[in-house]
């Protein structure tokens, strides 16, 4: 930070820095930054603009201390001040989040959360997206074990084959899923895949409520698969992380599976800036 208020903002821990030199300096010019993170934070996680004594009091801070923080990231345009004196995020930290955001890649972040996923499961697991009215098999790491799964990567399958097929399209408006269903359900090899649109489009709906869709034997035989959503910041699912595994298998340790796949969906989201906790 520069300019007249920087040397304030580092006041708390001035003494430490004069009596430990550098190393202190360090720590001072430390303390002031998460200061000024703890402000940013705050208005991040609440969502909404705050009076600085509400920013000061919620961050368990000197006022006067908040109060400098405040001017030099206003200043610098890191936060930006209402016409009713409330503080919010500034058009600085907007641009750094598209440069952020630029510089991600969907599917590495995935393929490493879907081979983790395998290491913890002991399964194999795909990621998988839409392509049309179909399902398709985007990434894929195979469990230990010598269960062998059809679905390699580039494989096509009807939606309503699939616990992720129906996942994909569980955003949509319930019209549209029936319309869709209508379109593009067919009969599976195991002949166990629902094909009725308005049954298809309430499971979906469900699942995708629930963040979790689970089939056995539909696509293959004795095999089964546990999936969740990994959904955009619009809400939207862009695609799903899955466990594919023996059919008696997915019954036996259902919660120990879902708990797990769950939770990697919702790491992709959050390290795609999807999601905010």
């Amino acid at each position: 930070m520069d300019g007249k208020t920087s040397s304030a903002v580092y006041s708390e821990d001035q003494g430490v820095a004069d009596e430990a030199g550098g190393k202190g300096a360090r720590r001072a010019r430390v303390s002031g930054i998460d200061r000024a993170l703890q402000v940013i934070d705050h208005l991040y996680e609440t969502g909404s603009p705050a009076g600085v004594y509400a920013i000061a009091k919620a961050v368990k801070a000197p006022l006067s201390t908040v109060y400098v923080i405040v001017d030099d990231l206003v200043e610098k345009n890191m936060l930006t001040r209402q016409a009713d004196g409330s503080i919010w995020l500034g058009a600085r930290l907007y641009h750094y989040g598209l440069a952020y955001a630029r510089s991600l890649d969907f599917m590495s972040i995935a393929t490493h959360e879907m081979h983790d996923l395998c290491r913890q499961a002991g399964e194999t697991v795909q990621v998988c997206g839409r392509d049309g009215d179909y399902m398709l098999v985007l990434a894929m790491a195979d469990g230990p074990s010598h269960f062998q799964v059809a679905s390699r990567v580039g494989t096509r399958v009807p939606l309503n084959w699939t616990a992720s097929g129906r996942l994909l399209v569980g955003h949509l408006a319930e019209e549209e899923r029936i319309e869709l269903f209508k379109r593009c359900a067919r009969s599976s090899p195991t002949g166990r895949a629902e094909i009725d649109p308005g049954t298809l489009s309430e499971a979906a709906g469900k699942a995708f409520e629930s963040r979790l869709s689970i089939q056995a034997g539909e696509s293959d035989y004795a095999v089964a698969c546990i999936a969740s959503p990994i959904c955009d910041r619009d809400g939207q699912c862009v695609a799903t992380i899955s466990i594919v595994l023996p059919e008696q298998k997915a019954f036996s340790d259902e919660n120990h599976y879902t708990a797990h796949v769950r939770s990697s969906a919702e790491r992709i989201e959050k390290l795609m800036g999807w999601r905010n906790r």
